[in-house]
C-alpha cells in the first residue's frame, strides 16, 4: 500500500525526533500529533482492505504521513500538509500532491514533505540553530554535573572519614552533598534512558524502567531543594535561638530533607499511574505536575525568606559597638557572607521560580540547567575544600603520613587544641559574625554558623 519499504513508526519517530531535538516544551504536542497520525494510519489501512482491488486507477495508499484516497487514472490529488508540520513551520497553508498514472502513484510534489510543507532553508537553519543550542545546553550541564559529582564524592569522603570533623553542621553538609550526588546521578540516568537507549516512542507508554528513572529523578531533585531548605533552617536556628537540642532537631531535618520529598514523589507516582499513565512521565504541562513543582517552589520561597532574615541578623551583629575597630569594613564582610550563603541556600533559583514554564525558555534553561549543574561543585569547594578545619585536618594527616614514611614510626597525635569533636566544629564563627568576645554567645554550637 505504499511505495518501497514501509516503516511507519520508525519514520514518524525519526521525523519528530530529528526536527524537535530535545525541546521538552513541545513533547506533549508532538505526542498528540503522532497519536493522531497513528489513528489515521489504522483507519487508512482498514479502509484500503475493504475497497475493491479491481477498481481501475490507484488504490488508497498510506505513505507514513498522509492517506491518499483511491483515485481514477489521470487525476491529481491535492491534500494539505500533515498537521505535525505545524510544529516546525510558522507559515501554514502548504499543500502536497500526487498524480495517478498507469504505473501507479507518482512521487510527492512539489518535493519531499520537509520542502513541500514549508521547511525551507531559513526554517532549516533556524532548526539547526535550535539543535545546536539544545546540544550545547546538554553538553554544558553534563560537564557541570560531572565536575560536581567528582568534587562532591571527595568532599563527602573527607567529612565522613575525619572524625574531628563530625558534628551536626557537617552532618547536614554531608546530606546536602549526597543530595547533589543523587541529583547528578539521576540526570545522567534520565539522559541515558531518554536519549541514548532508543526509547523515543514515549507516546505509546514508556517502559517500567523509563518511568522508574523519572520517579527517581523527581525525588532526587526535590530532595536536593529540601536539603537546601534544611541548611537555611539550621543556620537561621543557630542565629535566632539561644539554646536548642541539636540531636532532636537533626532528626527533624532528616525527616524534612528525605521524608517530605519521598511523600510527594509517592503521591505523584500514584496519581500518574491512575490518571496519566502514558509515555515516560516526562511531561510538565499537566496539573499533576504541581505535586512536584508546588513543594519545590515553596522550599525556594521559604529559603529566600530565611536568607533575608539571616542577612538582617548579620547586619545587626556587624553594627557598632560589637565590631572591633581593627576589623576590616563590615560591608565587605557582609558582602562576603552574603555571597557565601547564595549557593548554600540556592537563592539564585528565585529569579525564575515563579515565572511560567514558557517564559524566557532559553534563558531559563541556560540558567537553571547549566548554572544549577555547577552548584554542587561550588558548594563542595566553599564548604569543604576551603574550610579551615578541613584544611587543618588534611595538613595534619599529611604530616603524619609523611613522618610515617620518612621515620618509619607512628607518633601518637595530640590535638593542639586538646578539644573534642564539638569544639573542632565550633571554631568558624568569624566568617559570618566576627563580633567581640563579650558579645558572643556562650554556647559552642552558636559558633557553627561560619562557612569557610
Amino acid at each position: 500500500l505504499c511505495p518501497g519499504s514501509c516503516h511507519p513508526q520508525r519514520d514518524r519517530v525519526v521525523i519528530a525526533a530529528a526536527l524537535l531535538g530535545d525541546q521538552a516544551a513541545l513533547l506533549q504536542q508532538e505526542c498528540d500529533y503522532l497519536q493522531m497520525i497513528e489513528v489515521q494510519r489504522k483507519q487508512c489501512l482498514d479502509e484500503a482492505q475493504l475497497e475493491n482491488d479491481t477498481t481501475a486507477g490507484c488504490s488508497k495508499m498510506w505513505d507514513n504521513l498522509t492517506c491518499w484516497p483511491a483515485t481514477p487514472q489521470g487525476q491529481v490529488v491535492v491534500l494539505a500538509c500533515p498537521a505535525i508540520f505545524m510544529l516546525f513551520s510558522p507559515i501554514q497553508g502548504h499543500n502536497v500532491s500526487r498524480s495517478c498514472t498507469d504505473e501507479g502513484w507518482t512521487h510527492l510534489e512539489p518535493g519531499p514533505y520537509p520542502i513541500a510543507c514549508g521547511l525551507d532553508d531559513k526554517a532549516s537553519n533556524l532548526h539547526e540553530q535550535q539543535k545546536m543550542f539544545y546540544s550545547s545546553v546538554k553538553t554544558g550541564y553534563t560537564i557541570g554535573y560531572s565536575l560536581s559529582l567528582a568534587t562532591l564524592l571527595v568532599a563527602t569522603a573527607i567529612l565522613s572519614l575525619f572524625r574531628k570533623l563530625h558534628c551536626t553542621r557537617n552532618y547536614i553538609h554531608m546530606n546536602l552533598f549526597i543530595s547533589f550526588i543523587l541529583r547528578a546521578a539521576a540526570v545522567f540516568i534520565k539522559d541515558l534512558i531518554l536519549y541514548n537507549s532508543g526509547e523515543l516512542d514515549y507516546c505509546s507508554g514508556g517502559s517500567v524502567g523509563c518511568k522508574a528513572a523519572m520517579v527517581f529523578f523527581q525525588y532526587c531533585v526535590m530532595a536536593n531543594f529540601f536539603w537546601l531548605l534544611v541548611e537555611g533552617l539550621y543556620l537561621h536556628t543557630l542565629l535566632a535561638v539561644s539554646f536548642f537540642s541539636e540531636r532532636k532537631y537533626f532528626w527533624g531535618y532528616i525527616l524534612i530533607g528525605w521524608g517530605v520529598p519521598s511523600t510527594f514523589t509517592m503521591v505523584w507516582t500514584i496519581t500518574r499511574i491512575h490518571f496519566e499513565d502514558y509515555g515516560c512521565w516526562d511531561t510538565i504541562d499537566s496539573p499533576l505536575w504541581w505535586i512536584i513543582k508546588g513543594p519545590i517552589l515553596a522550599s525556594i520561597l521559604v529559603n529566600f525568606i530565611l536568607f533575608i532574615c539571616i542577612i538582617r541578623i548579620l547586619v545587626q551583629k556587624l553594627q557598632p559597638p560589637d565590631i572591633r575597630k581593627s576589623d576590616s569594613s563590615p560591608y565587605s564582610r557582609l558582602a562576603k557572607s552574603t555571597l557565601l550563603l547564595i549557593p548554600l541556600f540556592g537563592v539564585h533559583y528565585i529569579m525564575f521560580a515563579f515565572f511560567p514554564d514558557n517564559f524566557k525558555t532559553e534563558a531559563k534553561m541556560v540558567f537553571e540547567l547549566i548554572v544549577g549543574s555547577f552548584q554542587g561543585f561550588v558548594v563542595a569547594i566553599l564548604y569543604c575544600f576551603l574550610n579551615g578545619e578541613v584544611q587543618a585536618e588534611l595538613r595534619r594527616k599529611w604530616r603524619r603520613w609523611h613522618l610515617q614514611g620518612v621515620l618509619g614510626w607512628s607518633p601518637k597525635y595530640q590535638h593542639p587544641l586538646g578539644g573534642s569533636n564539638g569544639a573542632t566544629c565550633s571554631t568558624q564563627v568569624s566568617m559570618l559574625t566576627r563580633v567581640s568576645p563579650g558579645a558572643r554567645r556562650s554556647s559552642s554550637f552558636q559558633a557553627e554558623v561560619s562557612l569557610v
